[in-house]
């Protein structure tokens, strides 16, 4: 493996050309394939919306959600900083700039009623603060790993996986893979 290869699968991006605020649509599948695991409850706020990559087609299969993001890329609500809201929702989704994934989880933590389900890097399981504040909490309860890499307009050489939290849940996460 390349050098360059090996830093982007660890997420290194040695070109300095990263998407500005962090901008990685999701995948039309990634959201397919978690509807077919999961059905979504209550008010579902979409909290980094983006383009409404994943609102869109939570909508089209006739979910209503509210969509927002801190910055105006033409889809939702603008200008909501989900990191300073105090809105509550029963089911928080998102694929959250993944520079703020741990504050981003913390938050919904704070304003989820009931569910949070977030896309996010397979190494988002690692780190000392993350199994503390987040982990160990025991709200995690699925973990749904994708068998083939996700691609973010990219190369897709990083593992991606949907966490899905439930506040009412206290054991231990199954894992399966989509």
């Amino acid at each position: 493996m390349k050098k360059s290869s090996a830093l982007a699968y660890v997420g290194h991006n040695a070109n300095m050309n990263r998407k500005k605020a962090d901008f990685y649509p999701s995948p039309r599948n990634s959201i397919e394939e978690l509807l077919k695991k999961e059905i979504l409850v209550g008010e579902i706020w979409e909290c980094a919306c983006g383009d409404g990559a994943l609102s869109k087609v939570i909508e089209e299969k006739g979910y209503k959600v509210y969509s927002s993001d801190l910055i105006d890329r033409g889809y939702g609500t603008t200008g909501i900083d989900f990191l300073k809201s105090t809105k509550k929702a029963d089911t928080i989704i998102t694929n959250p700039p993944f520079n703020l994934s741990t504050e981003f989880t913390l938050k919904a933590f704070e304003l989820s009623n009931r569910y949070i389900i977030f896309l996010n890097k397979l190494s988002f399981l690692e780190g000392i603060r993350r199994r503390k504040k987040i982990f160990n909490q025991g709200y995690l309860k699925n973990v749904y790993v994708f068998s083939q890499r996700l691609k973010f307009g990219g190369n897709g050489l990083m593992a991606f996986a949907w966490y899905v939290f439930d506040k009412k849940y206290n054991g231990k996460p199954l894992i399966d893979w989509i």
